[in-house]
């Protein structure tokens, strides 16, 4: 009888572990963050055109704060080969390093691991050199095993922002930490990079990386550019489907009611149509809609100029009330794109070969209390779903609990994260 019973209880328990392994899981969280090098403290000083060094510090706090715990709030999170990058960019002080990452192998067994600076501590002190980082938001990984991402060459402080260098496009190679390219965006196609916070990377197979064009979206200026880097180049399309939609700006997450106007926010590459080419996907954050365009009349500068896009870019529909989104991303195993909702706090799917309605939308995962806002979302070559949560709005309008965790990272298969939902 206790042998029979035993056997049950154990059974019971495998189930659950089943049930829960299937879930987004949990990964990492933190109370505050924490870095392996926090720097020493010192003015903060860059050179200037003469070549001399001055001090750009705007206060007391500027010249004498290496690490302030509080200020430091993740924004980005994508995982390569057992490291996990994750970005804080310099929306205030005391930011040790704004590009990170974590050695799962050494530190997976963690439950708040620090960071580790990428691709080293000395890169991202942006006062000791003219082309060191300054602020990151986000990173991707292409298929040639490169790490792209955007310096938005702006100190965000409160009340003072400050565009110290050019924003930047940068790729770096991950089987060996060097920098490959560092391309300064001309102030012709933007003025600031203040509005830079991700890009997607389109490259027509892995023997055509030098072929590589990256797109990227400008929250505030409503514009969508595109960096070729085989031609060294960059080109800026305008379109009215850029900007927010004036009825999706009132927000209310974690407590906070607000009101945003972030134009296009995220792009994403769908599947693969039968001329080989592909429609980028696209959305505002202060949005419920998405939209298309083929990535090739993207890829052709000469169109930019024009003042007429035609039907060139499209509307593919709405995915209901409330399902604003940051960051969203198809995967090409499932033919699924999932969305980090900030109302819902969670994250969304779609099936791509159903209609785009509402009834065709469904939820992964939801908890108002430990998912809110996901600031990010990608999915890595294993096919799993990572996410950033990281409390955004309650930082920015309220006081963060330091005695709470409010900073997470999810993780869940691609495959399993559609089941049981209509994006089956």
């Amino acid at each position: 009888m206790i042998s029979r019973l035993l056997f049950w209880v154990l059974a019971l328990l495998g189930m659950i572990i089943f049930v829960q392994s299937d879930g987004m899981v949990e990964v990492f969280k933190w109370k505050q963050m924490d870095f392996n090098n926090r720097g020493e403290a010192r003015p903060l000083r860059m050179p200037d055109s003469s070549g001399k060094s001055r001090v750009i510090g705007i206060n007391q706090n500027d010249n004498n704060s290496a690490y302030i715990p509080y200020n430091n709030v993740p924004m980005g999170v994508t995982h390569y080969r057992g490291r996990l990058f994750v970005t804080m960019p310099r929306r205030r002080v005391g930011i040790p390093s704004t590009l990170n990452f974590i050695d799962l192998k050494r530190d997976g067994g963690q439950s708040s691991p620090k960071l580790n600076a990428y691709p080293n501590f000395e890169l991202n002190q942006f006062s000791r050199s003219a082309e060191n980082l300054v602020s990151v938001y986000r990173t991707t990984v292409d298929a040639c095993q490169r790490l792209w991402f955007i310096d938005t060459g702006m100190l965000e402080y409160p009340d003072n922002r400050q565009q110290i260098k050019r924003p930047s496009i940068w790729v770096v190679d991950l089987n060996t930490d060097r920098v490959l390219k560092r391309f300064e965006i001309p102030e012709s196609i933007v003025s600031t990079g203040r509005g830079m916070a991700s890009l997607t990377i389109d490259i027509a197979s892995p023997k055509a990386c030098g072929e590589a064009f990256a797109y990227i979206p400008d929250l505030v200026n409503s514009r969508l550019y595109v960096y070729s880097l085989a031609a060294d180049r960059m080109w800026s399309f305008a379109h009215n489907y850029f900007n927010f939609d004036p009825l999706a700006g009132d927000l209310h997450i974690g407590g906070q009611t607000f009101r945003w106007d972030d134009g296009i926010f995220s792009t994403s590459l769908g599947p693969i149509e039968r001329d080989g080419s592909r429609p980028l996907l696209f959305h505002a954050m202060a949005s419920n809609n998405e939209f298309a365009v083929s990535n090739r009349v993207l890829q052709q500068e000469a169109n930019a100029a024009r003042s007429d896009h035609g039907n060139d870019f499209r509307i593919l529909g709405n995915r209901g009330e409330h399902k604003q989104s940051t960051m969203h991303e198809y995967d090409q195993r499932t033919g699924v794109v999932f969305y980090a909702e900030i109302q819902t706090n969670g994250v969304g799917c779609w099936n791509s070969r159903k209609p785009f309605t509402p009834a065709n939308h469904g939820i992964v995962a939801a908890n108002a209390d430990t998912m809110i806002y996901p600031s990010d979302l990608t999915i890595d070559e294993d096919g799993d779903i990572w996410v950033m949560t990281n409390s955004m709005p309650i930082f920015i309008y309220s006081t963060l609990d330091a005695n709470t965790f409010n900073f997470r990272i999810w993780r869940q298969k691609a495959v399993e994260a559609k089941r049981n939902t209509i994006c089956e």
